[in-house]
């Protein structure tokens, strides 16, 4: 059963690679502009709680649901698609296409949509400049920094204007000024548009940044207990 009001929820989620279990029985709920943070060591399962529940990856066993859908049935191309019009990701390293710009990286999953390039690029130059980095419009990522590039990410992730935002270690590559900025902008974006945003991190400065923490262990879901 879907936990009520949440827009996206995994429940009793498997998932072995080979004999080494990534997953073991875990659930997870979020509710629309809520910001989750995913904590656990190195090896615990929480990427793979990400990639299930993003539907890139199908758990063995268990149930995904996004606002009232079965992921885990649904044919790769649903999946896909519904990647490219509800779903945002931003991965530790950026992930921007070298040989565009940064003003085309940011519009290409609107492109992709069928948005028309001068309409999509109007919204990739806001989405730019609320990120702090319209500046860096005509230039690749090659020619800007870590901090700048990561930002980039965060604006073409978030300018389809994505229900659930999947953040997976979006400061890993960042210093401790660049990551503060990152995320002070990522989680205000995201709670002005309403996004949910499944936030996996082992860092507990960036979890800070959270409404709710939950942590994985062992391919398990533990919540902290109430009034700790």
């Amino acid at each position: 059963m879907t936990p009520e009001g949440s827009i996206l929820s995994g429940e009793g989620l498997h998932k072995h690679y080979g004999r080494t279990p990534a997953l073991d029985g875990a659930d997870f709920s979020i509710h629309p502009g809520e910001v989750v943070a995913v904590l656990g060591p190195s090896g615990s399962g929480k990427s793979t709680l990400l990639h299930c529940l993003a539907g890139i990856v199908r758990p063995d066993s268990g149930s995904v649901r996004y606002d009232g859908r079965e992921l885990t049935t649904l044919p790769d191309a649903e999946r896909s698609a519904l990647r490219r019009s509800d779903f945002g990701f931003v991965f530790q390293f950026g992930q921007l296409v070298p040989e565009l710009t940064c003003l085309e990286n940011v519009a290409l999953p609107l492109r992709l949509n069928g948005v028309k390039r001068k309409a999509a690029e109007t919204t990739a130059r806001e989405w730019l400049a609320r990120l702090e980095v319209d500046d860096v419009h005509g230039k690749r990522p090659g020619e800007i920094s870590g901090g700048q590039g990561q930002r980039v990410a965060v604006a073409r992730a978030l300018a389809g204007h994505p229900r659930v935002l999947f953040a997976d270690e979006p400061t890993g590559a960042l210093d401790s000024l660049n990551g503060e900025r990152v995320m002070t902008l990522l989680a205000d974006a995201a709670r002005d548009t309403h996004a949910a945003v499944v936030l996996v991190t082992h860092e507990s400065r960036v979890a800070a940044y959270s409404d709710r923490e939950i942590t994985v262990r062992d391919g398990r879901v533990k919540e902290p207990l109430a009034g700790l």
